[in-house]
């Protein structure tokens, strides 16, 4: 199953959730303000997508993060940390694909491709097991 990790009120998942939604495709919602930010899955998508990539730096809450508190995120760990006390500091969503595959963000085009992919897969992975 599709899983998409965010925050309800964040504009681009709940485009996100919509064109999941209009598609057809069933996914489980990970709410990082209710359900804190998994601790397993935080390493592999910083090593999957890039820590420089996960962590917003255009967002919201980077913006109103002192400038200490900024200048201190300089490796992985430091921006794990981050992460983990500040969940609105990943980028959204970070989606994870019943293919394993991972994505960052929104847009109609790399969901569609994701979502073709994946398809892709589990039709490849229903015809091996006859």
């Amino acid at each position: 199953m599709i899983t998409l990790y965010g925050i309800p009120n964040c504009d681009t998942v709940k485009r996100a959730r919509a064109w999941l939604d209009e598609q057809g495709l069933a996914y489980q919602f990970h709410d990082y303000k209710k359900q804190g930010v998994p601790a397993a899955k935080l390493p592999q998508w910083m090593a999957e997508l890039g820590w420089d990539k996960v962590l917003n730096r255009a967002g919201t809450t980077w913006r109103k993060l002192d400038d200490g508190a900024k200048a201190g995120v300089t490796d992985a760990t430091s921006a794990a940390a981050l992460m983990v006390e500040q969940p609105s500091v990943i980028k959204r969503p970070v989606v994870e694909w019943n293919d394993g595959r991972l994505s960052l963000g929104f847009s109609p085009e790399l969901f569609a491709s994701h979502a073709a992919e994946a398809a892709k897969t589990a039709k490849t992975a229903k015809t091996a097991k006859r």
